[in-house]
């Protein structure tokens, strides 16, 4: 079924939010978040996060149970990739920065939750409970950029 357009809705048309004065100006504002030096230093520093997450097994040496391997390989890729994609398209990828906190509480609470036994050793619970403090900081920072510029931007 299809609705007619009327001509008074100019920017609502799916077609039309591209051009959009808005668009343009949310586009502008997160290009010039994404290209400043703190932004970009958090970037890096997610990636490293999601690369040290992903090896972590192997760092620490707890490779031999496998729960919590892949999920720590799980959880370090996607981690990885969040900050791959911030710092290639930021403007498409700034509302996935908020994922990296729900991301680092599981890694907080993973070694309890995956170990079949629910009795993680001391180096799996110290290591992921400070990756994951780390990822959550570091989401919020991601956040806090985006939001700080938005609001910087209005006033």
């Amino acid at each position: 079924m299809s609705y007619p357009h009327r001509s008074s809705d100019v920017g609502t048309h799916p077609e039309m939010m591209g051009t959009h004065p808005e668009m343009a100006e949310m586009r502008e504002r997160l290009e010039r978040t994404a290209s400043t030096g703190p932004a970009m230093a958090i970037e890096g520093l997610i990636v490293l996060a999601g690369l040290y997450t992903a090896i972590s097994p192997w760092v620490v040496h707890f490779a031999i149970l496998p729960a919590i391997t892949v999920n720590n390989l799980l959880v370090g890729i996607t981690i990885g990739l969040i900050g791959i994609g911030l710092a290639l398209a930021p403007e498409r990828m700034f509302r996935l920065s908020w994922t990296l906190v729900p991301l680092g509480i599981w890694l907080f609470i993973s070694p309890w939750v995956v170990t079949l036994t629910h009795g993680a050793r001391a180096g799996i619970v110290w290591n992921n409970c400070w990756t994951g403090a780390v990822v959550t900081v570091l989401g919020l920072a991601a956040l806090g950029l985006t939001i700080g510029r938005a609001q910087r931007g209005r006033r």
